[in-house]
């Protein structure tokens, strides 16, 4: 299975299909597998570029909390696209994985073509907010520490049936990489310059209203709104999915190709 080494974590990716790069990251405590039913619609026209956050799946769960962060993040997608030989990529993800390639844009702006969001806040301006956001995740993983991936089985349906080795990358991904130190991805949002789409399901109501203020903050940012989903979105109904994305897939190849920067 192919994989990139990161100071001693092996990180695990797959590729599907050639054309210009898509990579797409997943949820906290779901796995790259939540893509499998658009592996084919996607990589038609695409280079898909599916990975395991670190913690996840069949990537290594490092002993270290320290290993653990948005900036350790963004550079193993940094890294992953150096390893497919792409310069410059769609970035997309669901949820934890939406906010990662927001945080990507703001560190790598010339390493983006456009942005995929999907079911994704975009961090919180306020202190008090993100205090309790913050909370909420560290109870997540004293969670995943007391009771083990049982935790996942009443999760939803991205990450219910997922496969980790064990709990233990999941707790400290969730203090390290799912908590949230300050407002410089949520303040970034005017700047974004590439396409973006962002896609919620109807039924995702706390990812609503982070949906709209996207849309309102990204300059020329296109909004779908999926019915009859949950946070789940491209599970729950992955034709409507397949429909909203590739539209603006294909907008994008129309177009000339940006200049990568050198």
């Amino acid at each position: 299975m192919p994989t990139i080494d990161r100071d001693g974590v092996r990180i695990y990716y797959e590729v599907h299909g050639s054309g210009p790069p898509l990579l797409l990251t997943h949820g906290y405590s779901s796995t790259c597998g939540m893509w499998q039913g658009q592996i084919a619609a996607l990589s038609k026209h695409h280079k898909l570029v599916l990975w395991d956050m670190r913690g996840h799946g069949q990537s290594d769960y490092p002993d270290d909390p320290a290993a653990y962060s948005e900036a350790l993040t963004v550079a193993d997608m940094a890294a992953l696209l150096d390893a497919v030989g792409a310069e410059q990529a769609v970035i997309g993800g669901l949820s934890l994985g939406g906010y990662m390639s927001l945080a990507f844009y703001r560190a790598h702006p010339e390493r983006v073509r456009a942005l995929l969001i999907i079911d994704t806040g975009p961090g919180f301006k306020k202190d008090e907010a993100r205090e309790v956001w913050n909370k909420r995740a560290y109870d997540t993983g004293d969670r995943f520490e007391r009771e083990g991936l049982e935790v996942l089985k009443s999760a939803s349906r991205e990450r219910s049936s997922v496969t980790h080795r064990d709990a233990s990358g999941l707790a400290r991904a969730a203090r390290g990489m799912l908590t949230q130190r300050d407002a410089r991805v949520i303040e970034s949002l005017p700047d974004i310059k590439v396409p973006s789409l962002i896609v919620v399901g109807a039924d995702d109501t706390p990812f609503l209203a982070a949906s709209d203020y996207m849309a309102a903050r990204i300059p020329g940012a296109q909004k779908v709104v999926i019915p009859a989903a949950g946070h789940a979105v491209n599970i729950d109904q992955p034709q409507a999915f397949v429909d909203a994305v590739l539209p603006f897939l294909d907008g994008l190849n129309a177009k000339a190709p940006q200049k990568a920067a050198s």
